[in-house]
């Protein structure tokens, strides 16, 4: 159980803060929901509450986490498929995890392959969305603001 105020993480969407806990009636259901606010697009979510362990929500990294995450941006990639399908399907699959040190990886992966040989276009959108996820975990970890968190990751790349 989360509370208000909390630092979460909900995978595909990116880190927020819980700003209230309601109940709503959703399709004739009575529930009670997470409201997180994402402050990349500043976009509210409503997570349910009892169904919250298997969304994948999570506390956000602490300080070690942060300097972990730079590490593996700055490290050589990992062997990728060089099918794109199963290339994509595995990527996903890592974003999905909601583990913010394989969504790094992805970002470190496709940044690396774009400077090598170009991505497609449905990889360049999947790059740029794991990299939203990144830098808004990043900028509650460290609170920080966006453009330093992007400087961050973009140096750590470099």
């Amino acid at each position: 159980m989360f509370n208000i105020g909390d630092k979460v993480v909900y995978p595909m969407h990116g880190a927020g803060i819980i700003e209230a806990i309601e109940e709503k009636e959703v399709l004739g259901e009575k529930r009670k929901y997470y409201i997180l606010r994402l402050p990349m697009g500043d976009m509210k979510v409503m997570i349910p509450i009892n169904g919250s362990n298997g969304t994948g929500l999570r506390q956000v990294i602490d300080d070690k986490g942060v300097q972990r995450v730079i590490d593996i941006l700055s490290e050589d990639t990992t062997s990728m498929s060089s099918n794109w399908n199963r290339r994509y399907r595995a990527n996903l699959e890592k974003i999905k995890s909601g583990d913010v040190y394989e969504v790094a990886e992805v970002v470190r992966n496709l940044f690396k392959r774009d400077k090598e040989k170009g991505l497609s276009s449905g990889e360049r959108k999947m790059l740029e969305n794991a990299r939203q996820i990144l830098i808004s975990e990043l900028v509650l970890a460290a609170e920080m603001e966006v453009d330093s968190a992007q400087t961050l990751v973009d140096s750590a790349l470099a």
